[in-house]
C-alpha cells in the first residue's frame, strides 16, 4: 500500500508541477497560507475540505464551479503525506482485504465522478456543494457534542459488512469531486459497524489519498481548475501535515471547530442562494432583441 501511495504521489506531483510550469501558474501566496492552516488542523482532526471551501467562496477567489475540483487537487499531496503516516503507525493492525477493497472502490468512484462535476450545470454544482457544507457543519457539531457513534474495538469486518463498506466507499469517491470529504462519513460508518475508530484512519486516509491522486491527475488534464490556488494549497499543506503529525501531535480543537461550524453554515447559505439565483437565470428565457 505504501508503494502504491508513493507511485501515486510521484505521478500526481510531477503532473501538477508540469502543469504549473507550462501555464506559468505560480502558487498564490494566500493559497499557501490557507493550505498550511487547513492541513495542519486536518491532521489533528478538524478536516480541510469544508474550511477551504468556505474561504474560497467567501473571498471569491475562483468561480463556484471550480472550487471543488481545485480544492481536491490542492489537498491531494498533503493527504498523501497523511496517508503514509497513518499507514506506518496503524496500517498493520487493519484487515488488508478491507484496506485494499475500500481503496480500490474509492479510486473507481473518484475517477467516475471527475468528468461528472466538470460537465454538470453550475447551479447543480453550487447546490451539491452547499448541501455538502451543511452536512460537514452537522458532523462537526455532532463531534463537539459527543453525539458520534460509540467506538468499537474490531480491526476487521464480517463479509457482509465488508461488502457494504466497499460499496459505500465507491459513493464516497464520486462525492470527493464535489468537495465532500470521505473522513467524517467513513468514521461514522466504521464506528457503527463496530470497528476501532483509530484503525479507520489508515483506511480513510489511504483510500482518500489514492482516489484523490487519481482524480487530481484527471482534473489537471481536463484543465478546469485554478492552478495557482491548487499549487498553493499543496505547497503550504505538506510541511503543515508533518508539523502536526510529528511535533504538535494533539491539541484541543473544540472551540476552533465551533468557529468553523459558524463560517461553514454561513458559506452554505451563500452557496445555496447562488445556486437558486443561477437556476432562475438559466430558466428565464431571453427576450427578443430590440432594434
Amino acid at each position: 500500500m505504501l508503494s502504491v501511495l508513493a507511485v501515486g504521489a510521484l505521478i500526481c506531483v510531477s503532473r501538477l508541477v508540469q502543469a504549473v510550469i507550462a501555464r506559468r501558474a505560480w502558487p498564490r501566496l494566500e493559497a499557501v497560507a490557507v493550505g498550511a492552516i487547513t492541513n495542519f488542523f486536518d491532521t489533528l482532526g478538524i478536516g480541510s475540505f469544508a474550511p477551504t471551501m468556505a474561504w474560497l467562496k467567501l473571498r471569491n477567489l475562483i468561480p463556484d464551479q471550480l472550487i471543488a475540483c481545485t480544492m481536491l487537487v490542492g489537498h491531494t499531496v498533503p493527504t498523501l503525506a497523511q496517508a503514509g503516516i497513518f499507514l506506518v503507525l496503524l496500517g498493520v493492525l487493519v484487515d488488508p482485504l478491507l484496506l485494499v477493497g475500500c481503496g480500490v472502490a474509492l479510486v473507481a468512484g473518484a475517477l467516475l465522478g471527475a468528468p461528472l462535476v466538470t460537465r454538470m450545470a453550475v447551479w447543480r454544482v453550487q447546490l451539491i456543494v452547499g448541501i455538502a457544507l451543511i452536512l460537514a457543519a452537522a458532523l462537526y457539531a455532532m463531534s463537539n457534542l459527543e453525539l458520534m457513534p460509540a467506538p468499537g474495538t474490531a480491526g476487521s469486518l464480517p463479509p457482509a459488512l465488508m461488502v457494504a463498506a466497499i460499496a459505500a466507499n465507491f459513493v464516497f469517491g464520486v462525492l470527493l469531486n464535489f468537495g465532500v470529504g470521505n473522513y467524517a462519513p467513513s468514521l461514522i460508518m466504521f464506528s457503527l459497524m463496530g470497528m476501532d475508530p483509530r484503525l479507520a484512519f489508515p483506511i480513510m486516509a489511504g483510500a482518500a489519498a489514492l482516489a484523490a491522486s487519481a482524480a487530481s491527475v484527471r482534473h489537471i488534464n481536463i484543465g478546469k481548475i485554478d492552478l495557482r490556488i491548487a499549487s498553493g494549497l499543496a505547497l503550504g499543506g505538506i510541511p503543515a501535515v508533518l508539523l502536526a503529525a510529528f511535533v504538535v501531535k494533539s491539541m484541543p480543537v473544540e472551540m476552533l471547530r465551533w468557529l468553523v461550524i459558524v463560517v461553514v453554515i454561513y458559506t452554505a447559505a451563500v452557496m445555496l442562494r447562488s445556486a437558486l439565483t443561477t437556476r432562475r437565470s438559466a430558466a428565464t428565457p431571453s427576450g427578443p432583441a430590440i432594434a
